[in-house]
Order: structure tokens, then sequence, then C-alpha cells
């Protein structure tokens, strides 16, 4: 094998890992919002897993995050609540950032 297989196939290695890095902290921060919203919805202990769970199934229904957004938006109208898609957009991004620190400080 040559040195250029070699490196080929090292960054296949490194763009597998990066992708399933990159879901696994998207799938962590889908996992933190849903616990954030479970609290603004009032949830129970026993209830704010599962609802948790449900965000992060959300995210498979389409391309993107518009999915989650779409769902604890429409949880929250629902239920009465005041909080946008602003609001939710930014503690999305915020914790992207705790979620990433999660997964990638295990690494």
């Amino acid at each position: 094998m040559t040195s250029f297989d070699d490196r080929e196939k090292g960054f296949e290695r490194k763009f597998a890992h990066d992708e399933e890095l990159n879901f696994k902290v998207i799938a962590r921060r889908n996992k933190l919002l849903g616990l954030w919203a479970a609290e603004k919805l009032g949830k129970t202990a026993d209830n704010t897993m599962a609802y948790a769970k449900d965000v992060v199934l959300a995210d498979f229904e389409t391309e993107g995050h518009g999915d989650v957004i779409a769902k604890v938006l429409k949880d929250f109208f629902d239920a009465g609540l005041e909080i946008g898609e602003k609001e939710i957009v930014a503690e999305m991004e915020r914790l992207l950032a705790v979620a990433r620190e999660e997964i990638v400080g295990k690494e």
C-alpha cells in the first residue's frame, strides 16, 4: 500500500469520526433542550426524560433543526407559554456549546 492510500484511509477515518462526534453533540444538545423545555412546561420528573427523548427523535423528521424548534414551539404554544422561536434558538445555541464540551471532553 502506498503512502497516498494510507493518507486517504486516514482522511476517511477522520471524516467518519468527526461525523459521529457531530451526531452525538447534536443529539446531546437536543436532549438538553428537551430537559430545558420540560422544566418550562412543568413536566413531572417521570415525564421529563420521555419528553427529552421526544425532542431528540423530532430531529429525525426533516433535515436541519427546524423540526426540533417546531416541536418545542408548538408545545410551548399549546401550554400557553409565551416563549418564542428566538428564545428557543438562543437556548439551542447555548446548549450546543454545553453539549460539545460534554461530548468532546470525554474523548
